[in-house]
């Protein structure tokens, strides 16, 4: 009966064993990302040159609330919006904005002086395109605007020009972004 009773309590042991190996590896498997964060993931593994042409790593942005702006010099609505956005940098701290360029390095400076653009742009050229499909943009559509909050998630696109009205309440309803 003992060597019985054993043998009942080793197979259990042996049993509830399996169960939290097979837990604990479930529960260290990281959660699958979804095509948002992947899209945010991708942005910040970018290195870009600067207006000025100097290289960027778009990672010195991790942790800080966005808003990435799309754009092009020949974009009209693109063009339209930026003195918007520039006023708005000073209004919405510490929410930075910043711009991708789907354009060249020269254009992009050439406008930044022309217009007085001073929060960071960046030239992504034809590049961008990859990462505006990545947000959600198929068509590759210009401007394109989006908002990565504080903890990295993506919270909204705007395709098209920006109402600024709208992205004020949505700035103000992500109060901890």
């Amino acid at each position: 009966m003992k060597t019985r009773n054993i043998f009942l309590f080793i197979l259990v042991a042996a049993i509830a064993a399996g169960v939290g190996v097979v837990t604990s590896h479930k529960q260290n498997q990281p959660a699958p990302q979804t095509p948002e964060a992947k899209a945010v993931a991708n942005l910040f593994a970018q290195t870009m040159p600067d207006a000025t042409g100097k290289p960027q790593a778009l990672s010195q942005w991790k942790g800080k609330p966005l808003i990435i702006n799309f754009w092009a010099t020949w974009c009209a609505p693109c063009v339209e919006e930026m003195p918007e956005l520039a006023a708005l940098q000073a209004e919405v701290a510490p929410v930075q904005i910043i711009g991708i360029g789907v354009d060249s390095q020269e254009n992009i400076a050439q406008f930044a002086e022309k217009f007085h653009i001073y929060y960071p742009l960046y030239v992504a050229g034809t590049g961008a395109t990859d990462l505006l499909r990545q947000f959600g943009n198929q068509a590759g559509g210009l401007p394109f605007t989006v908002l990565v909050g504080l903890d990295g998630n993506l919270k909204k696109v705007y395709l098209g020009r920006l109402n600024f009205d709208e992205l004020r309440r949505d700035l103000a309803s992500f109060k901890n972004m």
